[in-house]
């Protein structure tokens, strides 16, 4: 739930991303994209936090590709370890692995490293291993599931730093991501100032909504009282 005490801005402020991670969620996102005309920024696949419940995760993608294989990879991790090693604070590493459950795609040591990069968090369309120790780590992880097979010889990154895309939607280096229980969000760049300046205004709408029916107020009056539901 949004961070109700959080501090409204003008319209001059800039919102920043730890701004941002106090007070949006992904459904918030979702509506002022609505709002903007852009109704497919949510994949609708299963991309649940597997190792904090509770994290809304916030950042910059920053993306990866992969592909299955069957056969002994010449240069193993090769790719994968340029991308981690290239991430930047606030980064949200994306693996666009088309739901492939062929292998643990990322794991401990990686998350380790991404970390010291700056990284914030990671985004599998796949399968992810090493949940206990990410989880001790505290570090954000988004998956299918998880799979205990490593990925040499049976995955491997072939790009980086490329669009991407998850269940049709299309996601860019850059572009804004957010990711919590409910799913993940991919807010493009062309668009994000006026979509997260919505998305704010909403949420502290939301909150004189809440006061109102919380005091009282039927759930049809408040509606049509804020239009807000």
């Amino acid at each position: 739930m949004p961070n109700s005490n959080s501090a409204d801005v003008n319209s001059e402020t800039l919102i920043t991303i730890p701004m941002m991670r106090e007070c949006l969620t992904v459904a918030l996102l979702c509506d002022a994209l609505d709002a903007a005309g852009l109704t497919h920024q949510s994949p609708r696949t299963t991309l649940l936090p597997v190792t904090l419940p509770e994290v809304i995760l916030i950042g910059r993608c920053r993306t990866t590709l992969w592909a299955d294989m069957a056969h002994v990879d010449p240069e193993p991790y090769r790719l994968e370890l340029e991308a981690v090693d290239s991430c930047r604070p606030d980064d949200v590493l994306v693996c666009s692995a088309a739901g492939s459950m062929r292998s643990g795609i990322w794991g401990e040591l990686l998350s380790t490293a991404a970390r010291n990069s700056g990284c914030v968090g990671v985004i599998v369309d796949g399968a992810v291993r090493d949940v206990a120790q990410m989880r001790s780590m505290k570090f954000p992880v988004f998956a299918r599931g998880g799979c205990p097979y490593d990925s040499r010889d049976r995955q491997r990154v072939i790009d980086f730093d490329v669009p991407i895309e998850i269940d049709g939607v299309k996601i860019f280096p850059g572009d804004l991501i957010a990711a919590d229980q409910d799913g993940i969000v991919i807010v493009p760049q062309a668009i994000e100032t006026t979509v997260v300046r919505a998305a704010w205004n909403k949420v502290h709408a939301e909150n004189e909504v809440r006061d109102a029916i919380r005091g009282g107020m039927s759930a049809t009056v408040a509606f049509e009282t804020f239009g807000i539901l």
